[in-house]
């Protein structure tokens, strides 16, 4: 199911998450200029390689800095395709306007930073020999979503659902497809500590520990009562609705 837009729309100008996509499109395009052999230098520099906080005699070895964590969130605003930074923008687009308006710009920008680490630092427990950098901002979005399905679950998600060639469009509860997404997540990343699970290539429990920081600690960051957003009120009407984002 791919998430086509949600039914609550934004009560203010969402700046910290404009802010965020643009700094991770300024990125990416800097990405694009890069040389091969440039790009995979950022990739290894920028992103987080688990042995290098795990084995420090190998980070040394290949010239990695020791001692240092920016990773931690730099790997937050680097992506590994086109396909990768349009799906996390998008989703980012969609959820993260209104956490942000439960949250206020600031401190919605320091929450999605700190989904983010979290879900570095858990990508680095699980696997903590792995030589290969993870980057993409899946895991503070991740996070988004956990905070997204607290704050908003009798909200409604359009989605785009493939069947062979043919697109069907529906209405699903925001808490239904949050819950499916996160168990997918769950049994993909359960599957890969088994080996019977052949996309190693994403992080999937980066993106269980993001989502989970994000359900924990999404009320620390909420402004103080809250006012009832109208959409809530009368979901019915949504389609109707004027959205401002």
């Amino acid at each position: 199911m791919f998430p086509l837009r949600d039914s609550i729309p934004s009560r203010s100008v969402p700046v910290a998450t404009r802010a965020i996509i643009l700094v991770n499109l300024v990125a990416f395009v800097f990405e694009l200029t890069l040389s091969p052999e440039s790009l995979q230098q950022i990739i290894y520099l920028f992103g987080i390689v688990p042995a290098r906080f795990t084995d420090r005699e190998w980070a040394l070895s290949v010239g990695f800095p020791v001692g240092t964590y920016w990773p931690i969130v730099t790997h937050q605003f680097l992506h590994g395709g086109w396909l990768h930074i349009i799906s996390n923008m998008w989703a980012l687009w969609i959820f993260g306007d209104n956490v942000e308006d439960r949250m206020g710009s600031m401190r919605f920008t320091i929450f999605y930073l700190l989904c983010g680490a979290v879900a570095g630092l858990v990508h680095v427990f699980i696997n903590p020999d792995s030589r290969i950098p993870s980057v993409g901002a899946s895991g503070a979005i991740a996070g988004v979503l956990g905070a997204y399905l607290l704050f908003f679950p009798t909200a409604r998600v359009l989605v785009l659902f493939p069947v062979f060639i043919f697109p069907f469009f529906f209405q699903v509860p925001a808490v239904l497809y949050l819950v499916i997404w996160f168990f997918t997540q769950l049994f993909s990343g359960t599957s890969s500590l088994t080996g019977s699970n052949k996309a190693g290539d994403i992080a999937w429990w980066a993106h269980i520990g993001g989502f989970i920081c994000g359900m924990i600690v999404c009320w620390m960051f909420a402004k103080r009562s809250p006012v009832a957003l109208e959409s809530d009120e009368k979901p019915d009407e949504w389609v109707l609705q004027p959205r401002r984002r």
